[in-house]
C-alpha cells in the first residue's frame, strides 16, 4: 500500500510542471513566424530555434526542415517550408 501511495505521489510530482524564474522564448515577429509557430510550434518548444540558432545556417536549416518533413512526417506544405527556412536564416541564422 505505501509503495502505491509513493508511486501515486511520484506520479503527480512528475507530471507538474516545474516553476523557474526563466522567460517563455518569444520568436522574432517578421515574415515568416506565423508559418514558424503554426508548423513548428505544434510538435515542439521554439526554444529549440533559439537554441540552435548559433550553429545553423541557410543550408542546415533547410536539411533540418526537410528532415522534420521526411523522417518525422511534418505535414509542412512546400511554400510554407520556403517561408520557414527563409525565416529561420534571416532571423536565426548562425
Amino acid at each position: 500500500m505505501r509503495l502505491a501511495i509513493f508511486a501515486a505521489s511520484l506520479l503527480a510530482f512528475a507530471a507538474t510542471p516545474a516553476l523557474t524564474d526563466e522567460d517563455a522564448i518569444v520568436l522574432k515577429n517578421a515574415p515568416g513566424v506565423k508559418q514558424v509557430m503554426e508548423n513548428c510550434a505544434a510538435c515542439h518548444s521554439v526554444d529549440y530555434i533559439q537554441a540552435n540558432s548559433p550553429f545553423l545556417d541557410h543550408g542546415k536549416w533547410e536539411a533540418t526542415v526537410k528532415k522534420m518533413i521526411a523522417s518525422y512526417g511534418a505535414p509542412i506544405e512546400a511554400k510554407d517550408a520556403t517561408t520557414i527556412i527563409d525565416y529561420l536564416t534571416a532571423n536565426y541564422g548562425g
